[in-house]
């Protein structure tokens, strides 16, 4: 309660600044892209921070915004984000891990144990310390963590029902191209295929690849029930993306216009979540109706034993550098 009378003490006093001095400031403009659908819940909070951060900067602070792919690929907004070509992107722990390799325990399979889980951690003092390292070993510094869902497969008609990992072997499972989806996509028991997001329609369409993994919400929005028969209940990640900006840009604003940023992008991410949770309550009907069969009972005991091994095995250049005290304490902050 302390903490937040601080907060909102800051936040009045920054305002008082802003006002006697906005005719002095400069205007400030960031860019904005992802490659995700403008359906998705974490597209649309974009326009929640956007309208937020120019309301509450009284429009001193303004944001372009760039969805679907419409400047940069999945893979080329890293490489952007990190140059300061582009000031803000999504990434997420599994992106960024390339860089900071420890990360890629984040989003390794059954991390978390659900969404309360992933957010006390990522939106908590752990989190901060998360994204602080990040910030000074890759350039681009995470704001928060949006909840995307909890990642499910989903498969073609030609796969077969999926309720073991073994049933996933020699499956195409499409994966982003970076090392640590790649390991995720062999602890579930699959080929991994990496394939940019944008082309994942047409790749379970013409069968270049015969499964991918997401959360409900991005399945529906990208349109996947079109073209796949199969939706396995597996909950193997709580999954997020980050609201990242670029450092350099990031330490050139004042401390008002950082907590002008934290306000609109926490408005951002409670809509997200909000969103997304109210959406996996009602999704798995609505596949049901579209034709999909909905496999509720895979063996998950199964399917984390089977990660584990992985991991261990398969990908040890990606688990020899995970943090283990770091997961330990993790661990620890399960809600009771």
């Amino acid at each position: 309660m302390k903490f937040k009378r601080i907060s909102v003490l800051l936040l009045t006093v920054a305002f008082i600044t802003m006002s006697c001095f906005s005719a002095l400031a400069s205007e400030i403009n960031l860019t904005w892209s992802s490659v995700s659908v403008p359906e998705d819940a974490h597209t649309k909070a974009m326009t929640v921070f956007k309208e937020e951060v120019e309301r509450l900067s009284d429009g001193k602070i303004t944001v372009d915004l760039y969805v679907a792919g419409e400047i940069y690929t999945q893979e080329a907004e890293l490489a952007a984000c990190r140059e300061g070509t582009l000031d803000m992107a999504y990434f997420s722990d599994n992106w960024l891990a390339e860089f900071v390799p420890y990360l890629s325990m984040i989003g390794a399979v059954y991390t978390f144990s659900g969404f309360d889980h992933m957010d006390r951690v990522l939106n908590g003092e752990i989190g901060r310390e998360i994204f602080e390292d990040v910030a000074q070993k890759t350039g681009v510094r995470p704001l928060a963590a949006f909840y995307l869902g909890t990642r499910q497969l989903n498969l073609v008609e030609k796969v077969g029902p999926v309720r073991t990992p073994q049933d996933m072997k020699g499956v195409k499972l499409r994966t982003p191209a970076s090392p640590a989806w790649i390991a995720l996509g062999k602890a579930l028991g699959g080929n991994p295929t990496p394939m940019s997001f944008g082309e994942v329609y047409m790749g379970l369409k013409t069968g270049a690849v015969e499964g991918q993994d997401n959360p409900l919400p991005t399945d529906k929005n990208a349109k996947f029930y079109e073209v796949t028969k199969y939706i396995v209940l597996t909950d193997h990640v709580v999954n997020t993306v980050w609201p990242t900006i670029n450092e350099q840009r990031w330490q050139s604003l004042s401390e008002v216009d950082k907590l002008v940023i934290h306000k609109a992008i926490d408005k951002a991410r409670e809509f997200c979540a909000e969103t997304n949770l109210q959406a996996e309550s009602e999704l798995v009907e609505f596949f049901r109706n579209e034709g999909l069969i909905v496999i509720e009972d895979p063996d998950k005991e199964a399917f984390a034993e089977y990660a584990q091994w992985s991991y261990q095995n398969e990908s040890q250049d990606i688990s020899q550098d995970w943090d283990m005290e770091l997961f330990q304490k993790i661990q620890e902050a399960k809600p009771q």
